[in-house]
């Protein structure tokens, strides 16, 4: 495993390089230069409070293609009910703050640490961070956030506090924003969103699409 030092900012290149279960790097920071260099690279911050940040590049990698989006009818229902309403960018740093303090099945503690929301709010305020808010009667009751490279959007975490609504946001997400993105990075897994489209690419394709954006 490759050893980050905190005064220089760089990883090793994802596509060259190919350990057991991705993970690239420890050690480093959460500044928001060197944040920025590894979603660019393909890289994201993934480790428990406590311990070294840990830096991974999965392969394969879990994506959704917007042309392969996914409503069931019982969504296309909920979303023609307007049960929702839905905006952007309009409290980011609350989402994130959601996500951190939402309770997730066979998960203790989170991920996302004071650090890196300060370092998240910096790239928000650049115009790189996003956040999309579901809100039901004026109150903000979903959403998720991510950062946008170029046409691919890197999804980080989302919360629901009533059914359905970080589904319903990620819907209305990809629907208004299909043309603009070509691809959305969901890093690994999740049945959640392999119900709504998303499956599993190889990590040289995943960083090609990257690439050719930049």
């Amino acid at each position: 495993m490759i050893q980050l030092q905190k005064d220089e900012i760089s990883f090793p290149d994802p596509a060259f390089y190919h350990p057991i279960g991705g993970l690239i790097a420890q050690g480093g920071d959460l500044s928001v230069d060197r944040v920025l260099l590894a979603y660019q690279h393909g890289i994201f911050p993934w480790y428990n409070p406590g311990e070294k940040i840990l830096w991974w590049c999965p392969d394969p990698r879990f994506v959704l293609f917007p042309d392969e989006l996914k409503i069931s009818k019982s969504m296309r229902k909920i979303m023609a009910r307007d049960s929702f309403r839905f905006t952007e960018n309009r409290c980011f740093a609350e989402v994130m703050q959601q996500c951190k303090n939402t309770n997730r099945k066979d998960q203790n503690d989170t991920w996302i640490s004071d650090e890196l929301i300060e370092t998240f709010v910096q790239l928000h305020n650049k115009g790189i961070a996003k956040s999309v808010e579901v809100w039901q009667n004026d109150e903000l009751v979903g959403g998720f956030y991510g950062l946008q490279i170029g046409d691919v959007f890197c999804g980080e975490s989302m919360f629901s506090k009533v059914s359905n609504a970080s589904k319903a946001g990620f819907i209305y997400f990809v629907s208004e924003h299909q043309h603009e993105l070509s691809l959305i990075d969901c890093q690994v897994y999740t049945d959640h969103l392999k119900s709504l489209g998303a499956r599993m690419i190889s990590k040289i394709d995943y960083l090609y699409y990257l690439k050719s954006t930049l």
